[in-house]
């Protein structure tokens, strides 16, 4: 018996793309249920952007996204050997992608929350969409589009009938934010925090936070921020968040007079437990997963519910279910084939300080089987400019309040660290991933506890890789 066919709606006709954008329609009529920007993403049924980058042209990889099942393209050049498909002509396809964005938000009814920070968007994101899930259609940016191009792709995929929205908005430059909160035009935003990330392109932290500030521009009438009142960068965040008309300001933290209080955290190697005030409402809830700062991404997103105006309770229930991202905290029980295991933790997908100090607490919490170790496996944090030495060696405090047993470490700045531990606890120091893996795949041994951590530019990906096919994944959480 063939499984039935699931029907896909329909998310932008020839005719709608071609009035958003002012384009022209080269040749048939065409339906598209998505859009992508990359040939090796297309799914069938999409519209594919050609966009033109310093480093790639889309127009140039027409043929893979048709191959692949794209039913128009759009486009600002018409090659030489003209496909068969049908073809959106715009001036400029960035402006055309930033075109349908805007319509996209315009013909919404979804009540909007754009979420950004130095660390923790991706999760609070995630755990904004499950709790407003429980109040309603909701659609949130895929994965981690969050950049200059994937927040206006996360917007142009918005479907009609979502009534609820999250989007990632990522930035390494000043000006990056603005033009796609513009966009947005949320009802709602939320800052995790602001940190030493990024440092090579700004001159201050307090640079920084200006750029995150400019999630405020162009919010609805009546919008509410939620910024985290324990940062030193809230009353500089609050002041521009006023500044831009914001109605309500939810400050969440332990702090005391943050709206959204933190009372207490039980935490342990697999969940937590919270105790929280929200608008003066005591409340206690639990997260299958371990971390203060989950804790703290939550307390964000009860702020967020709390400032819709949604009853807290189906919250609560739906962030019951919050799962771990792959590469960022997912961890796995590897099998070993002689016999035995170990615990991974893949956090390899970006590091900053602040999140790699939370990923060795996370590990130090974690007790070894017998016979086993404590091991952070430590890649370079990238983009923090003049910074970077001290912000490696600064490290080595976290490193020995959690009981680290052994320090794998990547890449030239983690030298620093290197220098800064005591001599015993380096394993090994290679300059790539690829190096390393092979390396610390041979190390491991049954009962181990291995943290794996680095910036995406490290591509610590490798050494997760060469970690899992010791044996096999027995369990993931």
């Amino acid at each position: 018996m063939s499984a039935a066919l699931v029907e896909v709606p329909i998310l932008w006709t020839s005719d709608d793309a071609a009035a958003a954008t002012g384009g022209r329609i080269d040749g048939l009529p065409w339906d598209a249920t998505g859009v992508a920007l990359d040939s090796r993403n297309v799914m069938p049924g999409d519209l594919f952007v050609a966009l033109k980058g310093d480093q790639t042209d889309g127009h140039a990889f027409l043929a893979d996204a048709f191959k692949r099942g794209a039913v128009a393209a759009m486009v600002h050049e018409i090659p030489a050997a003209r496909p068969s498909r049908p073809l959106l002509v715009v001036k400029d396809t960035m402006a055309g992608l930033m075109a349908l964005a805007a319509r996209a938000r315009a013909r919404s009814q979804a009540r909007i929350v754009s979420v950004t920070g130095s660390v923790g968007k991706t999760g609070t994101k995630e755990a904004l969409r499950l709790a407003l899930s429980a109040h309603g259609s909701t659609y949130a940016s895929p994965g981690n589009l969050n950049s200059s191009t994937g927040a206006p792709l996360s917007l142009a995929r918005l479907p009609d009938d979502a009534a609820f929205a999250v989007l990632e908005l990522g930035m390494n430059r000043a000006g990056e934010i603005g033009p796609n909160a513009r966009v947005a035009r949320a009802h709602g935003a939320i800052v995790t925090t602001v940190e030493a990330v990024h440092l090579q392109f700004f001159p201050s932290v307090e640079a920084i936070a200006d750029a995150k500030a400019e999630v405020f521009e162009g919010l609805a009438p009546g919008a509410f921020a939620v910024i985290n009142r324990d940062n030193p960068h809230f009353e500089r965040l609050a002041a521009k968040a006023r500044a831009s008309g914001v109605a309500r300001i939810i400050g969440f933290g332990t702090h005391t007079l943050a709206e959204a209080r933190l009372i207490d955290v039980a935490l342990n190697e697999a969940e937590s437990t919270v105790v929280v005030e929200i608008l003066g409402r005591r409340h206690v809830y639990r997260l299958p997963v371990p971390g203060r700062h989950w804790a703290m991404n939550t307390l964000a997103v009860l702020g967020a519910v709390a400032g819709l105006g949604l009853p807290l309770e189906p919250s609560f229930t739906a962030l019951g279910r919050l799962n771990v991202l792959k590469g960022r905290g997912l961890r796995q029980t590897i099998r070993l084939v002689g016999g035995g295991s170990f615990e991974l933790i893949d956090d390899s997908y970006n590091a900053s300080p602040v999140s790699v100090a939370g990923a060795l607490e996370i590990l130090g919490r974690i007790p070894p089987m017998p016979g086993g170790r404590r091991i952070a496996i430590l890649g370079d944090m990238r983009e923090l400019g003049a910074a970077g030495p001290s912000l490696h060696a600064g490290l080595a405090p976290a490193v020995s309040a959690n009981r680290i047993d052994q320090v794998f470490l990547v890449g030239p700045l983690m030298r620093h660290l290197a220098e800064a531990l005591p001599p015993a606890l380096i394993a090994t120091r290679t300059e790539t991933s690829t190096e390393m893996a092979p390396i610390a795949a041979a190390a491991i041994r049954a009962g181990d506890v291995v943290t794996v951590k680095g910036s995406l530019g490290t591509n610590m990906a490798p050494i997760v890789g060469a970690l899992a096919a010791r044996g096999r994944v027995a369990g993931g959480r």
